[in-house]
């Protein structure tokens, strides 16, 4: 009886939930204009979306939406028969599983016990504690060759350069009894993940995370004579079921598909209404005013699952696509935290101009795109990279040309951006960030709506054309090599994997 209780209740809610849109015709309407479809979006309807995920996160003790829960379980369905009641898209739900982590952790050295940060797929401790010796590795801990001393001992490791699961299971392979990563920033790293469950390079050990400041006393300290460590994990790890949400145009040139996406999942920590309700929502609400019009071609858009662990929904659903299917896509654009409290409006760096990236063909049509928006409606933006910790690596890592846009996350606002745009200097873009307050008051309501519009504009310009676009590449025919592995330190959303 309780279950059955708690099922009707939570298909009460949904059903409550779906907002009440009319079918279209997507054939006999007039072609979708940029500027129209900007006009109708609104940010008290976007609101309104947020107060939904908020809600579906509260139904639950944890008050979050990570993937597989009930709580995301009820935005996954939220999206689905939203677009659905439209009668405008194909929209399917596609299932997959992916390995649920989550824990604590503390670490203490020289009396003091410092603020700690678990990482997904850390090994549990077993509920003992390591007590050893703490031991600085050489350079950055992303060869083999940087420990050579820490058999039986806790290894210090900076971050930077390589994946967190290259250097815990590299101080697995050296014998180490556990590992520390500092950030190579003052503050806490912000939630990590060793992104596999294992590595072929070593065993994983127990691992904790600590802010840069705290590492670097540490590492004065270990420099100046020894210093013992005591690291305990307690660790979670299960299997979870979830789903992509898909929703494709009926109309438009099913071989040129203009393709959007947003994850819709959260940390453990809390809500995720910014990271990423704010993503996902905005797209949500294109879709649904994009069926006032028809489109020369496809417009789909990707609802992504498990983001948060490493890319899973949206590298699943490149993983399972077959080759044709992929050479159909024409571009992807990615939204991901568009409405951080501290914001700054960052562009993805297509052309590579910024960061000396080479992303895929195409791409700097998008970022010109974009940038010629922002120009056209008086604000500044600036670059940020493909640093791929967001949705848009998956695509990227095929040939398909990306783009998107980006408020910013746990780095410091500078006082330069700070003139651009407002806000408080030295303070991070979003201090919620992969925290319990990163909920429905969690959310700049001119960033979001300005980046919602920006969004519009790409979509309906590309679903007239893409003629900046080039229709293929010898590169869109590359198999993926590796699943979830895609290293990156700073750009958008989700738990680092660097």
């Amino acid at each position: 009886m309780r279950l059955f209780t708690g099922v009707f209740f939570i298909s009460s809610l949904v059903s409550a939930a779906v907002v009440d849109v009319q079918p279209s015709d997507p054939y006999n309407a007039s072609l979708v204009e940029s500027n129209k479809l900007r006009r109708v979006l609104q940010r008290k309807v976007l609101y309104e979306h947020a107060k939904k995920y908020q809600s579906f996160a509260d139904t639950t003790p944890e008050r979050n939406r990570v993937a597989g829960s009930a709580s995301h379980n009820l935005t996954v369905d939220y999206l689905y028969d939203t677009l659905v009641a439209t009668g405008y898209y194909n929209v399917e739900k596609q299932p997959f599983t992916y390995i649920y982590s989550e824990g604590n952790a503390s670490f203490s050295a020289l009396s003091k016990v410092y603020e700690s940060e678990y990482m997904t797929y850390s090994p549990s401790t077993g509920g003992s504690t390591i007590k050893a010796q703490l031991v600085k590795v050489a350079n950055l801990g992303c060869d083999q060759s940087d420990y050579p001393e820490v058999k039986g001992k806790i290894a210090l490791i900076s971050r930077g350069d390589c994946q967190f699961g290259l250097k815990v299971a590299r101080a697995g392979a050296a014998g180490a009894a556990g590992a520390v990563i500092y950030n190579n920033l003052p503050g806490l790293i912000g939630g990590g993940t060793l992104s596999n469950l294992t590595r072929p390079e070593g065993p994983y050990v127990p691992l904790a995370a600590i802010s840069g400041a705290d590492g670097a006393a540490l590492v004065a300290a270990v420099e100046a004579g020894p210093v013992q460590g005591s690291l305990s994990v307690n660790a979670t790890i299960d299997v979870k079921y979830t789903n992509n949400v898909l929703a494709t145009t009926k109309g438009g040139d099913q071989s040129n598909v203009i393709m959007s996406g947003a994850h819709t999942d959260s940390v453990s920590a809390g809500p995720g209404i910014n990271d990423n309700g704010s993503g996902s929502i905005g797209i949500l609400e294109i879709a649904l005013q994009l069926t006032k019009w028809s489109v020369k071609n496809a417009v789909s858009f990707g609802f992504w699952s498990a983001e948060e662990f490493g890319l899973i929904g949206s590298s699943y659903y490149i993983d399972n696509l077959p080759e044709d299917e992929r050479a159909k896509i024409a571009l992807y654009l990615n939204f991901d935290m568009i409405a951080s409290p501290n914001f700054g409006y960052f562009i993805y760096d297509g052309d590579g101009s910024a960061f000396n990236d080479t992303p895929p063909i195409g791409s700097g049509a998008i970022e010109h795109l974009f940038e010629g928006y922002f120009r056209k409606v008086g604000l500044p933006t600036r670059p940020t990279n493909f640093s791929g910790r967001s949705d848009y690596a998956p695509f990227m890592e095929i040939g398909i040309p990306v783009g998107g846009l980006f408020t910013g996350a746990e780095g410091n606002k500078t006082a330069e951006e700070a003139v651009l745009w407002g806000g408080k200097v030295g303070a991070a873009f979003d201090s919620h960030y992969h925290k319990a307050g990163d909920n429905i008051s969690n959310l700049n309501m001119d960033a979001w709506i300005q980046n919602t519009k920006a969004a519009a504009h790409a979509i309906a310009t590309y679903a007239i054309s893409t003629e900046t676009i080039p229709k293929s590449s010898p590169s869109r025919l590359v198999k993926r090599t590796t699943k979830h592995t895609i290293p990156g330190a700073c750009g958008s959303a989700p738990l680092h994997l660097t």
